[in-house]
């Protein structure tokens, strides 16, 4: 799952810091709050990218998909482009979920393999 997270907000860093110039251009926003609110969010997006492997970096991330759902009313025409991405983190959380299910299944079931293997040759060594 944290790997699928953490692809998700390497995207993220660079829609994000496209809403820079066409905040700028589109809405005659300050650059310096353009850049300060999303080039803020874009750097915590590849920081938090780097660090999905810590839970708490991965409620971080909720966090910043908040705030970059919400910072896209400013800008007309983002809102689409936040719900995509939204949509995308929420969906990668889910299908990692079940993939890390799947491989913890499996890996379960690869031991339980080898242990019953191990036993039946320790049954077969002292039964000779």
């Amino acid at each position: 799952m944290r790997v699928v997270c953490a692809v998700v907000l390497i995207f993220e860093v660079i829609v994000i810091g496209l809403f820079i110039p066409v905040a700028i251009s589109l809405e005659g926003m300050d650059p310096a709050l353009a850049g300060g609110l999303w080039g803020g969010m874009a750097a915590a997006a590849l920081v938090l990218a780097g660090l999905q492997k810590y839970r708490w970096a991965h409620y971080a991330a909720w966090v910043l998909q908040a705030a970059f759902l919400f910072s896209s009313f400013l800008v007309s025409g983002a809102m689409l482009i936040a719900v995509v991405f939204v949509s995308l983190w929420v969906t990668g959380v889910i299908m990692g979920r079940r993939t890390d299910q799947m491989k913890a299944a499996h890996l379960a079931r690869a031991r339980a393999e080898e242990e019953a293997e191990a036993e039946n040759a320790v049954s077969a060594s002292s039964g000779s």
